[in-house]
């Protein structure tokens, strides 16, 4: 029941809006998520705010775009398909010759039904996106000379902003995963709306669960330039409490399942995903971090360098409908959600079933003062259990779960278990 209340959400009301990184678009999705739950947040960066080494841009909206010929005929109609227009595209009121317009429609010669999707975020420009057909027929019907009147009524808000979402489910723990997918494209069902729409569906699962043992962060962000926004803000807490997450994209379809480990592919993200394939019996592939595309690149990026891996069916620029209207609800099924929702879930679940100590202290603890090291200092004198507690601190840095210790120390489980209840009864360590 609840797959199918927010997959109809994101298919009739969620699949119709213009989205671009900033706007009415961004803020009107949200605001329907924030209906769903009422602890969902809506943040606000105004424009201009420097974030890294990049800057929010002015906030872009658009209420209409359109090609009118000599015949007053309406050629090309935002209205009827908002992947009509390039994203971002500057106000413009002119006539213009056939010459002139061609250069500024963009088409897909192999995929002729599909209009592509195009955005010029960073650089003023204008332009109109067709199918192939389409085009052949503005090229071959009119003549050079033949006059169109072009019409884009968008605006630029210097002091605007860049929104985003988010909702925290706290756990006994201060540990957190995230999970991070994206609200910033136009009418797109797999490469925009299917990570919303497990995550809406995580969320749901996940509030019924009384005491859960990690705290969960979701956020619905603009692409790259969201994420920066929200490192930026967020980083040093995130440093601090994030043992995990994945981002989530491109899971509506019922291609093969896929993923994109972290950076050096060797965090408890990508542990716990490879169990949970396993768990549910599923065949996956897995795509090489230098073929990233999506966040994954400012979570793993150097000095950021959070444990997120992201998790896709057919990933992003790998399948025919990606970034064109052929990417809709025809597309994105039900059973795809559904396996994809299993994934994650089942991901996250064994995520926060793992314990991830860290070491509390800065450089070696002082373990006399805990009656734990002899004070006497002579051969011998460091007890077997005291050198493992010792090396379990070493390798207590939030990287290695209580299974990786027990291989690293070459010390059974049950020994493992019990010098963390210690260390944790000292409070030498979190959790």
């Amino acid at each position: 029941m609840t797959l199918n209340k927010y997959y109809l959400l994101g298919k009739n009301k969620l699949f119709p809006i213009c989205r671009s990184i900033t706007g009415n678009g961004i803020r009107k999705t949200l605001s329907i998520i924030k209906n769903q739950f009422s602890k969902f947040k809506i943040i606000k960066i105004k424009s201009g705010t420097k974030i890294f080494d990049w800057k929010v841009p002015p906030e872009w909206n658009i209420s209409d775009a359109y090609v009118i010929d000599n015949n007053n005929k309406k050629i090309i109609d935002f209205k009827k398909n908002n992947l009509h227009l390039v994203s971002y595209s500057i106000p413009v009121s002119k006539k213009i010759n056939k010459i002139e317009l061609l250069k500024h429609l963009y088409t897909l010669p192999n995929k002729p039904k599909a209009i592509p999707y195009v955005t010029s975020y960073y650089k003023k420009y204008w332009g109109f996106c067709v199918n192939y057909y389409d085009y052949k027929l503005i090229k071959e019907k009119y003549k050079n000379t033949d006059k169109f009147n072009v019409v884009i009524r968008s605006n630029f808000k210097k002091k605007g902003s860049l929104n985003y979402g988010e909702l925290i489910l706290k756990g006994k723990s201060s540990q957190e995963i995230l999970i991070s997918t994206y609200i910033c494209h136009p009418s797109m069902a797999n490469n925009e709306l299917s990570g919303p729409i497990v995550s809406m569906c995580l969320i749901e699962h996940f509030r019924k669960i009384k005491k859960l043992k990690k705290t969960l962060r979701f956020v619905f962000i603009p692409e790259t330039i969201g994420s920066i926004a929200y490192l930026s803000r967020n980083l040093l807490k995130l440093k601090k409490n994030i043992i995990g997450g994945y981002n989530l994209t491109c899971l509506g379809d019922e291609g093969s399942h896929s993923c994109m480990f972290s950076k050096y592919k060797d965090t408890q993200s990508d542990k716990c995903l490879i169990e949970a394939y396993k768990k549910l019996k599923l065949k996956y592939k897995i795509y090489p971090f230098l073929k990233r595309g999506s966040d994954e690149r400012q979570y793993n990026s150097v000095g950021i360098d959070l444990p997120i891996a992201s998790i896709f069916r057919s990933k992003y620029g790998e399948y025919s409908e990606y970034h064109t209207s052929l990417d809709n609800f025809n597309f994105v099924t039900k059973k795809g959600i559904a396996d994809s929702v299993k994934v994650a879930r089942t991901a996250i679940q064994i995520l926060s079933n793992k314990i991830v100590p860290k070491n509390k202290i800065l450089c070696e603890p002082f373990m006399t003062k805990r009656g734990l090291y002899p004070t006497l200092s002579k051969h011998d004198s460091r007890t077997v259990n005291l050198a493992n507690m010792m090396d379990f601190l070493q390798y207590a840095d939030g990287k290695n779960n209580l299974d990786d210790i027990s291989v690293l120390l070459n010390v059974n489980k049950k020994k493992i278990f019990n010098i963390y209840n210690k260390l944790k009864k000292l409070s030498l360590i979190s959790i």
